[in-house]
C-alpha cells in the first residue's frame, strides 16, 4: 500500500529588539519531584541534540562558509511530537537520536516536561515569546482521537482541517497562520504543496528580547568585517564601553561575552581563535562553565547589526543521527493514524535572526553613558570576523536558538 506523506515544518523566528509592553502570566509550578527529574533530564538531553545537530549542519558541504542558524529547542519539540504518533523501531530511533532513551525517560515523561516547559515559556514576564506546534489534516484523514489529544495537551497544539488537493488554498492557510506565529518573520513557508500530503506537523518559536544594556544607536558605524582571507564585508558595527561578564576560555582560545537581556534569557557570543577549534570542542559543558566563572569588567566591545534566513532540509541529517526508519517503508507512525500507512517525507527547519541596537529608544531615560580617564585602558573586544552565537534561557541553560555568524551581510 502506498504510504501517504507526513510533512514536518520547523519554524523560528528571534527578533533582539526593544519591547514597550510586557506580558501577564505565571511560571508553571513543578512540586512533585520525579516530575521536576523529569523536566531536568529532557533539558539535559536538549542541550546535548542541540551541540550534536550542530555538529551535523556545519559539517555539511553545502554550509561550508555559511552562516548557520537554527532553533534546537523547536526541532526537538517537533519531533519529541512525532514521537507520540511512534510505535516500534520508528519510536526507539527518535528517543535514541533525542537522547531520552539514555535517561530511562518514558513517552509520558517527555510529554509532561513539554508541557511545563511550553507553559513557562509562553507565559514568561518581561518579553514576547511564543512556542507551540500545529496540525494541518486534510479531512479526508482520520487521525487517533488520543494522538491529537496529547498533542494539544502537552505540545500546545493547534488542529486544522484542510484540503490538500487545492494546493494553493492549502498552503494559503498555512502559510498565514505560520505568519501569525512569527510576527511575520517567516510570511511564506510553502510553496510547493504536494496534493498527496495528509497531515502537516508544524513546531514555531518566537522570541523578541530588549537588551538589559542596549547599544546606543549614533555609536554605531560601517566597519569592516573579515569573512575569510579574501573577503571582506562593511558592517554597521554597534559599539559600547561598559562592565560586561566576559570569560576568556583557554583551552580552546575562545572569547565570550555574556550578553543579557532584560528577563532570564541571555545571548551569549563567542569569538575563537580558530573557529574549526571551537565547532570541533563546544559542548553543553561549555556554556555552564562560561556561565558560572564569568566576571565582569570594563569591555570595549564592538558587534555588527545583521539579519540572517535560514532554512535547511534535515532529513538526511537526522537519518544520519540515527532517525531513519520515519522516512521509508520501515515507518511506524501507527499512533498517528491505525487505518493509513504513513512516512515522513521531509523535516523542513526555518530560523531568521535580528540584531540590532535593540530597544535604545525605550533605555535613553535610564541609560548611563560613561566618560573613561583618558588614561585607563579598556580591552577591546571586536566581533569584525566569524563567531558563534548561542540565545539560553540562563536558569536553565536551555538552548532557545545557536549558530555561526560567518558573513553578516547575508
Amino acid at each position: 500500500m502506498m504510504r501517504a506523506a507526513l510533512v514536518i515544518w520547523i519554524l523560528s523566528a528571534v527578533s533582539c529588539v526593544g519591547r514597550g509592553h510586557h506580558h501577564e502570566g505565571h511560571e508553571a509550578t513543578v512540586q512533585d519531584t520525579a516530575l521536576e527529574n523529569n523536566v531536568s533530564l529532557v533539558i539535559s538531553e536538549n542541550k546535548d541534540f542541540a551541540f550534536r545537530l550542530y555538529k551535523q549542519l556545519a559539517a555539511l558541504p553545502d554550509n561550508e562558509g555559511k552562516n548557520i542558524f537554527f532553533s534546537p529547542a523547536s526541532v526537538s519539540l517537533a519531533l519529541a511530537a512525532l514521537s507520540v504518533g511512534a510505535k516500534g523501531r520508528t519510536h526507539e530511533q527518535l528517543f535514541k537520536g533525542l537522547g531520552y532513551n539514555n535517561s530511562l525517560l518514558t513517552q509520558a515523561d517527555v510529554n509532561q516536561a513539554f508541557k511545563i516547559l511550553l507553559d513557562k515559556a509562553n507565559n514568561t514576564l518581561s518579553e514576547d515569546v511564543s512556542e507551540g506546534t500545529a496540525v494541518f489534516m486534510d479531512g479526508r484523514f482520520k487521525p487517533e482521537p488520543e494522538f491529537l489529544e496529547t498533542l494539544r495537551q502537552s505540545y500546545f497544539a493547534d488542529g486544522f482541517t484542510v484540503d490538500f488537493t487545492k494546493t494553493k488554498d492549502s498552503a494559503d492557510t498555512i502559510n498565514k497562520y505560520v505568519e501569525d506565529k512569527t510576527n511575520g518573520k517567516i510570511d511564506k513557508l510553502v510553496e510547493d504543496m504536494d496534493p498527496n500530503t495528509v497531515m502537516y506537523l508544524i513546531s514555531y518559536i518566537y522570541y523578541k528580547g530588549k537588551w538589559a544594556m542596549p547599544f546606543k544607536p549614533h555609536r554605531t558605524r560601517e566597519e569592516e568585517f573579515t569573512v575569510d582571507e579574501n573577503t571582506k564585508v562593511p558592517v554597521q558595527m554597534m559599539n559600547m564601553e561598559k562592565l560586561l561578564d566576559t570569560y576568556y576560555d583557554q583551552a580552546i582560545n575562545t572569547s565570550v561575552l555574556h550578553l543579557p537581556f532584560n528577563n532570564s534569557y541571555s545571548m551569549l557570543l563567542m569569538l575563537p581563535d580558530d573557529m574549526a577549534t571551537l565547532e570541533n570542542a563546544i559542548c553543553p559543558g561549555h556554556v555552564t562553565k562560561w556561565l558560572k566563572w564569568m566576571r565582569d569588567r570594563m569591555y570595549d566591545i564592538y558587534i555588527p547589526k545583521f539579519s540572517i534566513k535560514s532554512s535547511y532540509s534535515l532529513k538526511d541529517v537526522l537519518s544520519e543521527m540515527g532517525m531513519s526508519d520515519m522516512f521509508g517503508d520501515l515507518a511506524d507512525l501507527s499512533g498517528i493514524s491505525e487505518g493509513q500507512k504513513l512516512a515522513v517525507s521531509e523535516v523542513v527547519h526555518q530560523a531568521t535572526l535580528d540584531v540590532d541596537e535593540a530597544g535604545a529608544t525605550a533605555a535613553a531615560a535610564t541609560g548611563v553613558g560613561i566618560t573613561l580617564m583618558s588614561f585607563r585602558h579598556v580591552p577591546v573586544l571586536r566581533f569584525n570576523r566569524p563567531f558563534m552565537v548561542v540565545i539560553i534561557e540562563r536558569s536553565t541553560e536551555n538552548i532557545l536558538f545557536m549558530g555561526k555568524i560567518n558573513n553578516p551581510n547575508i
